[in-house]
């Protein structure tokens, strides 16, 4: 007897309905055992270990795959700084990227992973994190592109794409409210449903909306249940109002505790069926879970699966030496030079390097390779240049360099008297924030989740302001030396009042990756213009902020944080949302408005008044009538980076869907536009003196 022919998946080139009709064939050939196989990722302990605890360092199976049907799973690897394996680019971690508000860049650098992604052998990247930067002690800030909605959505949209157009399955994490760390496994945070819809979601939309295939759930609670088994978000918001057709799966480890999360629209639990497998298995046969529950997320797998696939590659061949090329490197100085804000100068930058023959460069992060946290988010380089080698190398050879750090205040503080230019490099390490690995979760098979052998890492920081002996380098060296610079290396924000008055200039340059310390030297030498906007608010004090708790079992997620929450209470930041110094100045003129049924458009003139080029963020925000319902006193809705040389001017324009102005209402469950005057403010930062104003009249 002739065996029966097994279906076969479809081939390259295969159209939408070729894809449908495989799919079917394929998940009508499966036994129940293999469809739920297709559910769970599987060999992720056993990668961790022979990686010696380097996460995704190997090809990791994160679901889908069938060998009798010849199905190739999913190769997972994570990093939004990069590709987490093999020794790829380290870009400038994701917040460092939000600060350049360059929608482009982050697309080529979207592509530039892809291409690495497929080089390395994985097919899907977990690279998109926009979770809000609700309160800048999050320990995860650097994964994220800030605190406002608006440029999460379009710089993850961004990224997304180019991700994707080299066929390789983005997923954007984590859905949803994930914004503390330590306590991100067991808080429940509790959000009523317009600030659900108007601030943490919209972001998710955009980046789905722009064809993001796969989402990663949250560890959280939300309103009571986990979000790996929460059907109001996986089902009736995602799927139900959304539309959304690609697949769900969990975070690692702890991401899914019941079967029931199957149901309620979790399709893939990673990285192990600890939950799913047989137990999911044995549900289906005792009636708990719909055989069709099953069916719907193979299917779901597949078809996302079988679109990348199916699609021609933008390259003919992704061989191992596109990863970190050389030009994915200049990509890397690009971000890393773009990315950096100038908070303060007194005239000191930029500096003169044919002026300087001696120069201090203070302080212990200065020589350490320093790209970020050591969680998933790890990239392992080819090399990293410090902010002391970057120096280095910028300088002339005649030039002499002095090195010195807090251990030695007296010592330091003699280096910049002898020096004509002085650097001073703070801010915190892996050890200071980063993603918590807690000391008892089973990150290989060795571990019981009660056994407690492992010691945790990272996590929220405990403190905004820096470490006192830092203090008192930046307080030494700017008394000894009116031309001090202080470079601050953080995730988010800090709090710099206590020693921001004595500082002649401070720039904040983030985890800037591997190029970071050529990008810094072409920024202190005026090589390139700073052109960088804080992604958040760094307020004066952090009884400015919303309440934290990076132990609550409960916490409640207001509709206000950052500059919405500053602006409200008449409090101003020490440093503004959207705020950034250049070595020139702009000039906003001739702003105009037109209204369409279906868009707020605006156009303005921007000048360079300086004698050098650089670019200029220009950043639109909206204020709303308030009479049907509170809302923030404005929002940024449209921004747009501008190139400009000495003396030119170019006209922005801007455009803002009326969509993005409507607010929900709970009691009808829809979204309305309000009628009235709405206030269009164009400017350079959230709290720009000089921002042009228009009034368009609504409905």
């Amino acid at each position: 007897m002739t065996s029966p022919t097994l279906p076969q998946p479809p081939p390259k080139g295969a159209s939408d309905a070729d894809i449908a009709t495989a799919v079917d064939a394929l998940i009508g050939a499966m036994t129940l055992a293999e469809k739920v196989g297709m559910m769970s990722g599987q060999g992720f302990f056993a990668s961790f270990q022979a990686s010696r605890g380097r996460l995704f360092a190997d090809p990791y199976r994160a679901g889908g795959g069938c060998e009798r049907l010849g199905l190739e799973p999913l190769y997972f690897t994570d990093g939004p700084r990069g590709v987490g394996a093999g020794e790829s680019t380290c870009f400038p971690v994701t917040m460092a990227r939000g600060a350049s508000f360059d929608v482009d860049l982050e697309r080529r650098i979207g592509e530039a992973m892809g291409v690495e992604i497929r080089a390395l052998g994985r097919s899907m990247t977990g690279a998109v994190c926009v979770n809000l930067l609700r309160h800048p002690a999050w320990g995860r800030a650097q994964e994220t592109y800030g605190e406002d909605p608006h440029l999460l959505g379009e710089m993850g949209a961004a990224l997304s794409q180019g991700i994707q157009a080299h066929n390789v399955v983005a997923s954007v994490k984590h859905f949803a409210l994930n914004s503390m760390e330590n306590a991100r496994f067991k808080v429940d945070v509790q959000v009523d449903e317009r600030t659900l819809r108007e601030v943490y979601l919209p972001h998710f939309k955009r980046i789905l909306d722009a064809g993001c295939a796969s989402v990663m759930s949250a560890y959280n609670q939300v309103n009571g249940e986990y979000c790996g088994q929460n059907r109001v978000l996986l089902t009736d918001i995602l799927r139900g109002e959304w539309g959304f057709s690609g697949f769900v799966h969990s975070d690692w480890v702890r991401g899914v505790y019941k079967v029931y999360g199957a149901s309620a629209g979790l399709d893939v639990e990673n990285p192990e069926p600890l939950v799913f497998g047989a137990a999911l298995v044995a549900a289906v046969e005792g009636g708990q879970v719909e055989p069709q529950v099953i069916d719907q997320a193979c299917g779901r797998i597949l078809r996302t699966q079988f679109r990348m696939a199916c699609a021609e590659d933008p390259l003919p061949a992704y061989p191992e030496d596109l990863v970190a090329c050389a030009a994915h490197r200049e990509l890397a100085y690009e971000a890393a030079c773009k990315g950096a804000v100038l908070l303060k100068n007194q005239g000191v930058l930029p500096f003169d390097r044919d002026a300087v023959k001696r120069i201090a460069v203070l302080g212990r992060l200065a020589r350490l390779e320093n790209t970020g946290d050591g969680g998933s988010s790890r990239v392992c380089p080819p090399y990293v240049i410090t902010a002391l080698a970057g120096i280095e190398r910028a300088l002339p050879p005649a030039a002499e360099v002095i090195v010195a750090d807090e251990t030695d205040p007296a010592a330091a503080a003699t280096a910049a008297a002898r020096s004509d230019v002085c650097i001073v490099v703070v801010g915190y390490t892996a050890e200071d924030e980063g993603e918590y690995i807690p000391g008892d979760i089973p990150l290989d098979e060795s571990v019981e989740p009660a056994a407690g052998r492992r010691r945790g890492f990272g996590g929220d920081r405990r403190s905004l302001r820096l470490p006192p002996d830092q203090v008192a380098l930046i307080r030494a060296a700017s008394a000894a030396n009116r031309r001090t610079v202080v470079v601050v290396v953080a995730g988010s924000a800090v709090i710099t009042p206590e020693w921001d008055n004595q500082a002649p200039a401070i720039l904040q340059s983030f985890y800037n990756g591997m190029e970071g310390g050529r990008a810094l030297a072409a920024l202190l030498f005026g090589d390139v213009s700073p052109s960088g906007k804080l992604p958040f608010t760094a307020p004066f004090d952090e009884a400015d902020l919303p309440f934290f708790d990076a132990e609550a079992d409960t916490i409640r997620y207001g509709p206000l944080h950052g500059y919405t929450l500053l602006e409200d209470r008449g409090a101003p930041a020490a440093y503004p949302f959207g705020f950034g110094l250049s070595y020139t100045s702009f000039t906003y003129r001739s702003l105009r408005t037109r209204l369409t049924p279906t868009a707020l458009e605006v156009e303005v003139a921007i000048r360079n008044d300086g004698a050098v080029g650089a670019d200029e963020v220009t950043q639109l925000y909206v204020g709303f009538p308030g009479a049907e319902v509170k809302r923030p006193r404005k929002l940024l809705k449209a921004f747009a980076r501008t190139p400009l040389q000495p003396g030119q001017t170019r006209i922005v324009r801007l455009r803002v869907a009326l969509d993005d102005l409507r607010w929900w209402d709970p009691a009808t469950r829809r979204w309305r536009l309000e009628a009235g005057a709405h206030t269009v403010f164009v400017g350079g930062s959230s709290a720009s003196a000089e921002a042009l104003r228009a009034t368009v009249v609504i409905g």
